[in-house]
């Protein structure tokens, strides 16, 4: 590692303006980068920490924003007194930056080609024909295969990870001093984040790079930082060498983001009724989605298998994980249980009645005893309607509550979520994504549901609210005796809330077994997989 200071920011403050005010977002921040190290800067969401690298960068609306003071000096110059078209020459050039989503940065109508050869062309003066054998050798350098016919294909028609693939090579072609990395691997599976952030680590080493990973994961800045910075509220709470700042923190909010990290196994066994039937019990499920050769309007040729000859059961009282990457059917499983995507055959027993069998009168009886907690509340709640609206109105509809006593029943639930009742009259918009969470879970219990399917509901969470939600989900299912189906991509998840887990794989289930039982020794090589690409402190 070079002892050369690449970047130095001096007392950087940058605010935003409102209409109720002005919004400190960073507030004296102070770090030095040296040529070849990699920086983590870590807080939960509103810590500032993606915001005071943008505004190095000119990257901050502006207005509302304003960087009001502060030096950044690159290689001594100071970015935040540049020029646009000065900074332009520096930006994507001498300091590439990953984005958390490539979608929101590759041009969705552009081939891939164009995209990536366009950088070249920009900064490096090149032909067209050099810029696109350049184009081709850093896909294959970020493990892109078959580079040469991909290259011309759109966005959408590569994964998650493949796209953040391509987005690191853009980073990459014009062959900056400094990479900023932005939550890079948040929204991808466990196995692939682990490929993405090998990946990295290789690019950065084998090109000298200095790198800033921003990050909530204390798992991703352990595995990919020398030096990390912890912020809070806009304000740098904590910096040192990775390890030792991890083994000896010396604030209290260090600490707090540190135990927030879920390395244990479950602290308390559900009471399930194992002496009973079993609650819900799935078998040889099969669920297919069409697929059409041509156009939309052609006849559908065959049918992909979402899910394919599952079995499971789950006791009343227990809490049973299903795990999986992308793709691997574990959502569709929890979808066509409840009958909002269309089975081809299999049964699916709730208390001994096949839910695939009834009729949609006889289903409507039956479905509010089982309720669904999904990935993104805000997209599941109604932006039109308060909190006490959401909770208010599947107590009236189902009659159990009168116009008379609803008020009390939203207020109780409420308290049964830990949101104050000061918010009873707020709109979504209005409050955190935890507190959206919060919001979900009390309207999926509302109807004192006897099943519960959770689909990926901390997945978008930072790791302070991420544990929060899970603490709050052990209690109310032990409180109100729920019975939990939970799926996710995270197994240190699955590990803490779960009393037994089954792993599927491209549709099929794989394997199965108490949740202590299975991540000691897991039989399949899957598994394995899946459990290895956990980040550990």
């Amino acid at each position: 590692m070079s002892q050369e200071t690449l970047l130095a920011v001096e007392n950087l403050r940058v605010v935003f303006n409102t209409r109720n005010g002005q919004t400190v977002a960073v507030e004296d921040l102070s770090f030095s980068l040296n040529a070849g190290d990699v920086l983590g800067i870590v807080g939960e969401s509103g810590s500032g920490k993606s915001v005071a690298c943008y505004s190095l960068l000119g990257l901050i609306p502006t207005p509302p924003g304003n960087v009001e003071s502060g030096r950044a000096l690159f290689h001594g110059q100071d970015l935040l007194r540049m020029a646009e078209a000065e900074l332009r020459k520096v930006r994507g050039n001498k300091i590439a930056m990953i984005f958390q989503d490539p979608m929101t940065c590759l041009n969705p109508n552009m081939r891939i080609a164009d995209q990536l050869t366009e950088v070249l062309l920009q900064h490096k003066g090149v032909t067209k024909q050099q810029a696109l054998e350049k184009a081709i050798a850093a896909l294959n350098e970020v493990g892109v295969q078959d580079a040469a016919k991909r290259i011309n294909e759109y966005p959408h028609q590569f994964s998650g990870g493949m796209r953040q693939r391509v987005m690191i090579a853009m980073a990459l072609l014009a062959e900056p001093e400094l990479l900023i990395a932005d939550e890079p691997t948040t929204a991808l599976d466990v196995t692939v984040q682990a490929q993405i952030l090998t990946l990295i680590k290789q690019l950065q080493q084998t090109r000298k790079l200095a790198v800033i990973f921003i990050t909530h994961d204390l798992g991703v800045a352990a595995q990919m930082a020398d030096h990390v910075l912890v912020m809070e509220k806009g304000k740098l709470v904590e910096q040192g060498a990775t390890m030792q700042l991890f083994k000896n923190p010396t604030q209290p909010y260090t600490r707090k983001l540190l135990s927030a990290v879920l390395t244990t196994a479950k602290p308390v066994a559900s009471a399930a009724h194992k002496d009973e039937p079993a609650l819900l019990e799935v078998k040889k499920l099969q669920v297919g989605f069409p697929v059409r050769v041509g156009t939309i309007f052609s006849k559908i040729k065959a049918f992909a298998r979402g899910v394919d000859g599952v079995n499971i059961n789950i006791q009343r009282g227990e809490i049973l994980g299903v795990v999986g990457e992308s793709g691997s059917g574990k959502s569709t499983l929890g979808r066509s249980i409840i009958r909002l995507v269309d089975a081809q055959s299999g049964e699916v027993l709730f208390k001994g009645k096949n839910l695939l069998a009834v009729s949609e009168s006889d289903f409507s009886r039956i479905r509010p005893q089982i309720q669904m907690i999904f990935q993104d509340p805000y997209a599941s709640l109604n932006p039109r309607m308060t909190v006490f609206d959401t909770l208010a109105e599947p107590l009236l509809v189902h009659g159990l509550a009168t116009h008379a006593t609803v008020l009390e029943k939203v207020k109780e639930l409420m308290d049964d979520v830990g949101l104050d009742r000061r918010f009873i009259r707020k709109y979504p918009h209005e409050f955190s994504g935890g507190q959206r969470q919060r919001i979900a879970i009390a309207r999926a219990i509302a109807l004192k549901p006897q099943l519960i399917i959770a689909d990926e509901p901390v997945s978008a969470l930072d790791v302070t609210i991420r544990a929060q939600i899970l603490a709050l989900l052990l209690e109310l299912t032990q409180k109100h005796n729920l019975t939990m189906l939970f799926i996710s991509h995270d197994m240190s998840v699955v590990r803490y809330l779960c009393d037994r887990v089954v792993v599927m794989q491209k549709g099929k289930l794989i394997e199965e077994g108490e949740t202590e039982q299975l991540f000691a020794a897991p039989r399949e090589e899957y598994t394995r997989h899946l459990l290895a690409a956990i980040p550990t402190l």
